[in-house]
């Protein structure tokens, strides 16, 4: 059932992989380096990952991964 689905298995490859990088702490211009695309295009796919999943800041991100066991440090 997809309103039974978590938020975060409703994100993109690409997506996922960004937000990894903001729950471990990487600003939007440390991943647009780290993945050669713009700053605009990683703010974006933020904008994208936070509506998904229905939160309004890194730190709800973060504070979701916490608790889904999807933060990896390191």
């Amino acid at each position: 059932n997809r309103l039974e689905e978590a938020p975060h298995t409703t994100l993109s490859d690409r997506e996922y992989q960004i937000f990894q990088m903001i729950v471990a702490g990487d600003t939007v211009s440390a991943i647009a380096d780290r993945l050669c695309l713009s700053v605009k295009t990683i703010s974006t796919h933020k904008s994208r990952i936070l509506q998904k999943m229905g939160k309004s800041s890194s730190a709800e991100l973060i504070h979701y991964a916490i608790e889904h066991q999807l933060f990896h440090p390191g």
